[in-house]
């Protein structure tokens, strides 16, 4: 359902940009950009989900996929995403806010 990109070194000062994306018919996709910020800490930058697809919880279902994979992963998070604190906020796990960064 959805995939992974692992994270590629970015020119500009050696971090480590990747994205989670799902497919959306033939040429669309609707992807969650992430950034490795230390060594266990994933900041959840960006969810961007095509005009034509918003409003069928696509978004929901990235934001859930990201914080299955810092939980899984033992990670912590930081949430530049305004809708990925949304999600939180409205979907308050323990798993998920004891891999929060403060």
């Amino acid at each position: 359902f959805f995939h992974l990109q692992p994270p590629a070194a970015v020119q500009s000062g050696g971090s480590s940009g990747a994205q989670l994306t799902h497919r959306l018919g033939c040429h669309d996709r609707a992807v969650l950009l992430y950034e490795y910020v230390g060594k266990r800490i994933v900041d959840l930058q960006h969810t961007e989900v095509p005009d034509a697809y918003r409003g069928r919880g696509i978004a929901k279902h990235l934001a859930k996929a990201a914080l299955d994979f810092v939980v899984e992963e033992d990670l912590k998070a930081h949430l530049t995403c305004w809708y990925i604190q949304k999600y939180v906020k409205e979907n308050p796990l323990p798993q998920y806010l004891e891999h929060l960064q403060p």
